[in-house]
């Protein structure tokens, strides 16, 4: 148990280190080298948890989705839970490094190494399955298509996030997703149920019937 228990903290250090370095110089400026040191760990106990540094990349940008497990995991997914989801990103982006790193490791791997699709395309399904159950309940207009609404949803806040980190350091980056949603949600939501959703996010998502 101790043995294993050693190895946990190791591999936290290593996902620690890596992400701080990715996210200082990204992924192409980031050699193995550098994540070793900046986690404190030798080269031996980084491959022994990760084969590579593409391994390791590809854990960072998992990590965006098993951080918002709290906010997913609900009985009665919606637009409430898309908005909260989001804001979560927001609030994580700016507090979280292993997150920030991911995002900044997609967008690298996108630019550099060709289309690198299937973090966003996690994100659009997710979205798209919540917006899909909410339409049923009557939360969004029947005419409205929930997976290119999805679509737009990750790429407006895709873009949002960027622009935020050149302009403020995402300083404004909670103010500026609210702001996406309230100019959002009339052109997906039915105009009587506007009042149920709250454009800032929300830690409780209330009952939808």
């Amino acid at each position: 148990m101790v043995r294993q228990e050693r190895a946990e903290v190791t591999r936290s250090a290593i996902l620690d280190g890596a992400a701080r370095a990715f996210d200082a110089e990204g992924y192409h400026g980031t050699s193995l080298g550098d994540i070793v040191k900046e986690a404190g760990v030798t080269k031996g106990a980084l491959y022994f948890h990760f084969g590579s540094k593409e391994e390791l990349a590809q854990a960072l940008v998992d990590e965006q989705f098993s951080a918002l497990e709290s906010v997913t995991d609900t009985g009665k997914p919606g637009v409430q839970t898309v908005i909260d989801i989001v804001h979560t990103m927001a609030r994580l982006l700016v507090a979280d490094v292993r997150v920030r790193a991911g995002i900044r490791l997609v967008i690298d791997q996108s630019s550099k190494t060709g289309i690198v699709s299937e973090p966003y395309t996690r994100w659009i399904e997710l979205f798209r399955e919540c917006l899909v159950q909410a339409q049923q309940r009557g939360d969004v207009k029947a005419d409205v298509d929930p997976g290119r609404v999805a679509r737009l949803i990750v790429g407006s806040w895709t873009g949002l996030q960027l622009s935020s980190q050149v302009l403020s350091g995402r300083a404004d980056l909670t103010e500026e997703t609210t702001l996406m949603w309230e100019m959002l949600l009339p052109s997906i939501v039915p105009p009587r149920r506007l009042e149920r959703f709250r454009p800032e996010g929300t830690a409780l998502v209330p009952e939808m019937v």
